[in-house]
């Protein structure tokens, strides 16, 4: 299984990314995919996740509530994070990952795989 993150770069505060994760070598479609990010000298920490069976069910934390939107494309193993009115205290390397379970879980240690990180900045 190979996840690839791309979509990063400088970007001035108020403004917006859109990062792009493409799923390899497996099937995704009934599994949890979600963002996670690690600032400088933080610890990472869950962004947002979508899971699709009976619908499409998705989880933010607070801070990207309203400025980020998680989606995923099933036919084509892509999930997407729209970024808008990006802050400073946005600035981090954005991860994608794969939980092969159907709920949401926030916790890293639940993901089973992970791509290489994009690095989002965001100058002030």
């Amino acid at each position: 299984v190979q996840l690839q993150a791309s979509g990063g770069g400088l970007v001035q505060t108020g403004g917006s990314l859109n990062l792009s994760c493409a799923a390899s070598g497996g099937t995704f479609v009934s599994y949890v995919m979600a963002w996670f990010r690690q600032a400088p000298g933080k610890e990472r920490e869950f962004v947002a996740a979508a899971v699709t069976w009976s619908g499409t069910y998705t989880a933010y934390t607070d801070s990207v509530k309203g400025r980020f939107t998680i989606s995923r494309d099933n036919a084509k193993n892509m999930v997407y994070l729209q970024m808008n009115s990006l802050k400073p205290e946005d600035t981090a390397v954005y991860y994608c990952a794969v939980d092969r379970n159907r709920l949401i879980r926030r916790s890293q240690d639940n993901y089973d795989f992970w791509g290489q990180g994009t690095l989002v900045t965001v100058s002030s």
